[in-house]
């Protein structure tokens, strides 16, 4: 197997790791899956030669992981910072530029929003992955995102729909969120 087609197949693994993420109604799980998700394809990415994509998904890892502890602001603009010095210090194409920017907001939406308001920005920043991967020629990064695109979408649709019917779908992690805040108040 040569280093492209190795590099091909760790792609594939982030595929079926990602796959069904966007079905937790809980934001801890769904954001849990997207840790091991980002890490996989990250190191993809590194294998494939875009580092700019491969630095922002790592770090879209640890970014998602501490922001199940904390939603402090430092944190959020330490890892913004981060992205863009190492992201674009990197790039070499304007279409490098998709990865990053969709890294920047999808960690501003990790750290500031919940629920399907958190979804649909990640929906908008997938958009931005797609295009990134298509044009670096990944397959595993390409089947993925076009997957959560579809998923993420019909998965925002569904939501909607619930609270429209006056069914809050994100109910129990409101109150997580909740007890959280509280905590971090009584420090």
């Amino acid at each position: 197997m040569t280093y492209y087609w190795l590099a091909q197949s760790v792609g594939v693994v982030a595929f079926m790791v990602g796959i069904t993420m966007f079905f937790n109604r809980s934001d801890r799980r769904f954001k849990q899956q997207l840790s091991a998700y980002s890490a996989i394809i990250g190191v993809h990415f590194l294998m494939m030669g875009a580092a700019p994509a491969g630095m922002s998904a790592l770090l879209n890892s640890l970014r998602t992981l501490i922001s199940l502890r904390t939603r402090n602001q430092w944190i959020m603009v330490i890892f913004i910072v981060l992205t863009l010095v190492l992201g674009l210090s990197r790039a070499h194409y304007w279409v490098e530029l998709l990865p990053v920017g969709a890294t920047v907001v999808s960690t501003w939406a990790l750290f500031r929003t919940s629920g399907l308001t958190t979804r649909c920005i990640m929906w908008c920043s997938t958009c931005c992955w797609v295009a990134h991967n298509i044009w670096l020629g990944s397959i595993g990064g390409s089947l993925i995102e076009g997957s959560f695109l579809i998923m993420n979408g019909f998965n925002i649709i569904r939501f909607r729909r619930l609270q429209l019917r006056g069914i809050d779908p994100f109910e129990v992690e409101k109150k997580i969120v909740q007890k959280m805040d509280e905590n971090k108040a009584a420090e």
